[in-house]
């Protein structure tokens, strides 16, 4: 209610401007709103960062003049800009700062690129790289365990260079022996809780960590970093997020939910709004020890700094792994690993401490759960809290991948919103069914259709870096449940309708983050964050899909980004 009373404030508003002139006016021929008004749409007027006008092309000429900036959309498509639900903005500018192996598909391949960039470093210097995937790769590795490569080729080519190369999940890395050396890792090192040092069947070490093991690589990282001195950490930190700034603009994204943030970071987001260095806008979430925090949690807590660019109002935390790398939490053992439930990379009554924090300092707890089991505690922790709490917390399951029948509904009795990311599926899809067998993966596997049949609310994003933050192959992957590269499909009867997709990415994702009153759709009174495509995604055949191009990208009536 308090969100329809704002709306209809600011349209009165903006309707006593009538003799004011547009800055900007888009006209065109297949506007998609995003709201339920089925008003015929032909114009869009834009005054300051603000939509001040929505109909037809009647009558406007009186608010337009010479400064008026005018876009001819006729033939393209408009639409809100989309709204990246679950990302790692950092985390994705140092993947274009660094290696990148998504789009390779042998260990050969990986290989090639860290001996040459082994010759450019000084020794001592560390390699980081990101995007591997062992079942993406169309050959075996000629030393391995499994799918996995043994470190043994990596540690010949980069000898004097410590080399960490994670995983596209985030969940699993592989290490050189000169890092595991730096981390003070042996053959006598044992799997802590919530983790594993992959071996051999003769106990040697493969140099793959999963989950909780990665922590000693990743600390001997961390303590490179930390030895530069703070100016270059400094450069480093914000030529990244320079970098992600221009691929969201590029791809259309106006706006960037980010899975987790550390205090610092947070800091820095805030005085980069105020002085407005921010070209998008961020949604935040804290992702940090809590025992570690420098000052209280109610200060993290800012809304809308920068005329909307900042926005910090939800913790993070996790309660498994991922699938990939069978750290997925299970109810049932893995299909491929008998007796093997997954790790639960957090205690529970850590994560409900969190919920505590969160629940009182009015946070989102949003928290990072993919297999069945883990699911099942999360929505009990969010049902604890529902139950006695008069608001809508909107507290968030980050992944959902994979739900057991009975907590499908759940998500709808408790609020809970499933924030999850379409082109998992199908970047998964070669492994999912060895992973969990037929019956889990055809009813509880990306589930969307299921939840959005009993009213459930989805967030739609991509986890960039683990993959590419292309909103248009995830908008793919979400309408048609096929691969890219050889159209496999993964059970498409839970595939999403085109506008539920587009919602999933608009008007949702922005309910998902209590800014559906400001943006998500294009009404009056909301920012002008808006993208053009050259490709009606609501009318175009499914194979134009991938070839849609972002012609436009306006975040607050400014164009960011022309092609």
């Amino acid at each position: 209610m308090r969100a329809v009373i704002y709306l209809i404030i600011i349209s009165l508003f903006f309707q006593c401007q009538t003799e004011e002139a547009f800055d900007v006016l888009i006209v065109g021929d297949a506007i998609y709103t995003a709201s339920t008004d089925s008003t015929v749409i032909e114009a869009i007027g834009i005054i300051g960062d603000r939509i001040a006008y929505i109909g037809t092309q009647k009558n406007i000429d009186s608010r337009i003049n010479s400064e008026t900036k005018k876009i001819d959309a006729t033939g393209q498509f408009v639409m809100p800009g989309f709204i990246e639900g679950h990302g790692h903005f950092s985390g994705m500018g140092s993947s274009l700062q660094n290696l990148n192996f998504l789009k390779d598909t042998s260990w050969n391949a990986i290989l090639d690129k860290i001996e040459k960039k082994a010759k450019t470093l000084q020794k001592g210097e560390w390699i980081y790289g990101r995007g591997w995937h062992q079942e993406k790769w169309v050959e075996q590795p000629k030393e391995s365990y499994g799918a996995y490569p043994m470190h043994y080729s990596l540690s010949e080519l980069s000898p004097d260079n410590p080399a960490i190369l994670v995983h596209a999940s985030g969940h699993s890395l592989i290490a050189n022996e000169a890092a595991m050396n730096q981390a003070g890792i042996s053959i006598e090192s044992p799997s802590p809780k919530g983790g594993e040092i992959v071996r051999n069947k003769n106990g040697n070490i493969v140099g793959v960590f999963e989950e909780r093991a990665m922590t000693p690589i990743k600390e001997a990282f961390n303590s490179y970093l930390d030895n530069l001195d703070a100016d270059s950490q400094e450069k480093i930190w914000y030529e990244a997020v320079e970098l992600a700034q221009k691929e969201c603009l590029e791809n259309g994204i106006t706006s960037f939910q980010d899975a987790g943030s550390l205090f610092y970071e947070l800091d820095r987001y805030v005085e980069m709004a105020e002085k407005g260095k921010l070209d998008i806008r961020l949604w935040a979430m804290m992702r940090d020890s809590i025992s570690n925090i420098p000052k209280p949690v109610s200060e993290y807590r800012k809304i809308n700094i920068g005329s909307g660019h900042f926005t910090c109002r939800a913790i993070k935390s996790e309660i498994d792994g991922a699938l990939g790398a069978h750290g997925a939490w299970l109810i049932e053992p893995y299909a491929d690993k008998p007796n093997f439930y997954g790790q639960n990379t957090t205690e529970i009554s850590a994560v409900e401490n969190l919920a505590e924090v969160a629940y009182e300092n009015e946070m989102q707890l949003c928290v990072h759960a993919i297999g069945d089991r883990a699911n099942t505690e999360t929505l009990d922790i969010i049902e604890s809290y529902s139950s006695k709490s008069e608001k809508n917390l909107r507290w968030r399951v980050e992944h959902a991948q994979n739900l057991s029948p009975g907590d499908i509904q759940r998500f709808k009795s408790t609020g809970a919103i499933a924030s999850m990311q379409g082109v998992h599926c199908t970047s998964d899809a070669p492994f999912v069914q060895r992973r969990l067998g037929l019956l889990r993966s055809k009813i509880g596997a990306y589930a969307w259709k299921a939840l959005l049949n009993q009213g459930v609310i989805i967030v739609n994003g991509t986890d960039v870096p683990v993959e590419d933050i292309s909103p248009i192959d995830n908008f793919y992957a979400s309408v048609t449940r096929k691969r890219l590269d050889n159209g496999m499909e993964f059970f498409v009867e839970n595939r999403m309708s085109r506008e539920q997709a587009l919602r999933s990415y608009t008007i949702d994702a922005a309910y998902g983050a209590f800014e559906e009153d400001t943006k998500g759709s294009i009404e009056v009174g909301k920012y002008a964050d808006i993208v053009i495509l050259d490709t009606d995604l609501l009318k175009c055949n499914d194979l134009d899909i991938p070839k849609t191009e972002v012609l436009y990208t306006l975040v607050g009536g400014e164009v960011k980004y022309k092609m």
